[in-house]
């Protein structure tokens, strides 16, 4: 039984689990949040054309006795966009306070590269010579 347990103690400390599950949960809250703005600021807004902040009881067509939501449909759809361009002027403005990521400096090219190979050899060809 110990070896289990060592087995799953090194199973958990490989990689970056903690750093993931962080990540997720952050995640989730970010979700929260912004479908907090969007269903309590965003849609009552974008609603108030028409008196109510949804579109669930808008175009419901009935046959046969079933229900085709048409609008609880436009009103998940707007919902997703309105998600999407939140998310989207977060990240915008995480953007611009974020400093830049520094890029890492460039290697040499393959003809840098080939060049070196080239004069290494020459180099072992000589000491191959000279014994």
């Amino acid at each position: 039984m110990p070896a289990i347990l060592q087995e799953f103690k090194e199973f958990i400390n490989k990689g970056n689990l903690l750093s993931i599950a962080v990540g997720f949960v952050m995640g989730a809250a970010f979700t929260a949040m912004v479908n907090s703005l969007v269903t309590n600021v965003i849609m009552p807004i974008a609603a108030i054309p028409f008196g109510q902040p949804n579109f669930d009881d808008v175009l419901i067509l009935t046959i046969n006795g079933a229900q085709i939501k048409v609008g609880a449909f436009l009103t998940t759809l707007v919902s997703f966009l309105l998600v999407a361009w939140a998310v989207f002027l977060m990240v915008k403005a995480y953007n611009r306070i974020a400093p830049p990521k520094e890029e890492a400096p460039a290697g040499p090219d393959e003809a840098t590269l080939l060049a070196q190979v080239v004069d290494e050899l020459k180099g072992v060809r000589a000491d191959l010579s000279n014994r």
